[in-house]
């Protein structure tokens, strides 16, 4: 603790750590109960995913624009790429459909940038164009925006803060 003297009398201080109060989850009925709680586990698998490409994300881009050539840049890119897929690809196929739904939202939201505009970049618009169609046949959305304020990317937004704070 520390303290300090103030007109000879001693004032301690002491950091006492943040305290978050949430109301116990009510749920209408048991089914939508398990959905939340498989929605849970959905965001739990993903958002070490989305949590790693916001900062391999952040990495590519520092090392990529201090690159000169276009040249360089693609073969920069294509090798960033072929790493990524030799460490993660195995591991990411694995992923049911609505957890790689889950992902392309956390990735918008950890890069601030849609999967399909990060696509756009680095590979060209018709690699974007190609995966974007793939996704559509599939039912997804690479240009799928991450709004924490509505829908279900707003009880993603509430799953996530509980995993940092450690209580879900």
């Amino acid at each position: 603790m520390t303290y300090r003297i103030e007109n000879a009398d001693t004032v301690y201080y002491a950091r006492i750590p943040e305290v978050v109060v949430r109301a116990p989850r009510k749920f209408k009925n048991a089914a939508e109960e398990r959905q939340f709680w498989r929605l849970v586990y959905n965001v739990k698998r993903v958002y070490p995913y989305a949590k790693l490409s916001g900062e391999k994300l952040h990495e590519l881009n520092q090392n990529y624009l201090a690159l000169k050539t276009e040249r360089e840049k693609k073969a920069y890119a294509k090798k960033v790429e072929d790493e990524l897929k030799a460490e993660f690809e195995g591991e990411l196929r694995k992923l049911t459909i609505t957890q790689g739904r889950i992902l392309l939202r956390l990735v918008d939201r950890e890069t601030g940038n849609t999967t399909y505009e990060i696509l756009r970049e680095f590979r060209g618009s018709i690699q974007a164009l190609f995966w974007q169609a793939i996704a559509r046949v599939f039912g997804s959305n690479l240009k799928t925006q991450y709004d924490p304020s509505s829908g279900e990317d707003k009880t993603i937004e509430q799953i996530i803060r509980q995993i940092e704070e450690g209580t879900i």
